[in-house]
């Protein structure tokens, strides 16, 4: 299963996304759905990650426009897990939903 990570423009920051599920169909948006984020106990913080996650936790589809994306990339999931320092990724779950299998 592939992850997709979208590097777009957000309150003039260069920020990017992990998500199971990327479509380009729709003519002025990249829709992204099933948004990933790290998990588990962690040392350092990234402040940019919280508020990514903050903002966007919560929705089960977010739609980019397509003049704020400056890369999108396909990343294989076992490469994301086995990262360098251990740390492992998982997809985000809303409290009250039924983690994924």
């Amino acid at each position: 299963m592939s992850l997709y990570r979208l590097h777009f423009k957000w309150k003039n920051k260069d920020v990017s996304i992990k998500a199971r599920s990327l479509d380009m169909t729709h003519p002025y948006f990249v829709s992204m759905k099933g948004l990933v984020f790290s998990e588990g106990q962690r040392i350092i913080i990234d402040p940019s990650e919280e508020e990514l996650r903050h903002a966007f936790g919560d929705a089960e589809q977010i739609m980019i426009p397509f003049q704020s994306v400056t890369l999108i990339e396909e990343l294989s999931e076992t490469a994301v897990q086995r990262r360098s320092d251990g740390e492992k990724i998982k997809p985000f779950v809303k409290p009250g939903d039924a983690p994924p299998d």
